[in-house]
């Protein structure tokens, strides 16, 4: 998937109510979801143990955090969207609304598709913009995750 590439932050405003990116897909491994463990303290036994997964857990392997595949937003955002000119920074603002609507198995690959909400200048030399975030794990029936994610653009 190429980026959608901005020649400005204003360019956004064209996409509002729009979907502007799909990713490449990511494959979420187990070491990716260990090491997420470990940087969190959260090693509960269905994100680490395999075999008592496949006995006891519904979805019957581990599973990525919810926070790890949360995480994920920003990769996902900096892969799909290039401003060219005149941005200085952009910095993650913070959520409105985030759900974990289906699990992200181990080894599974996921995406985001990416739609542009709303955009709002601030000030004269910064921009907010909200976008809804949809993951999606391959071969799911539902997202792995809805998110509404807020960006500010500072030129």
């Amino acid at each position: 998937m190429a980026a959608t590439i901005l020649e400005s932050v204003g360019a956004m405003k064209d996409f509002v109510g729009r979907e502007i990116a799909v990713t490449d897909w990511l494959t979420v491994t187990q070491e990716r979801i260990n090491l997420f463990a470990e940087a969190t303290e959260d090693r509960q036994w269905i994100h680490l143990d395999r075999e008592r997964a496949e006995k006891e857990s519904p979805f019957k392997t581990t599973i990525a955090h919810g926070f790890l595949t949360l995480s994920l937003v920003a990769h996902f955002m900096q892969q799909a969207i290039q401003v060219q000119g005149g941005l200085r920074l952009a910095v993650n603002f913070g959520l409105n609304r985030v759900r974990f609507t289906a699990p992200v198995r181990s080894g599974a690959r996921i995406r985001a598709r990416i739609v542009v909400l709303s955009f709002k200048e601030i000030g004269g030399d910064a921009a907010e913009v909200n976008y809804t975030v949809t993951i999606d794990a391959e071969g799911s029936e539902k997202p792995c995750c809805v998110a509404e994610s807020i960006v500010r653009y500072y030129r």
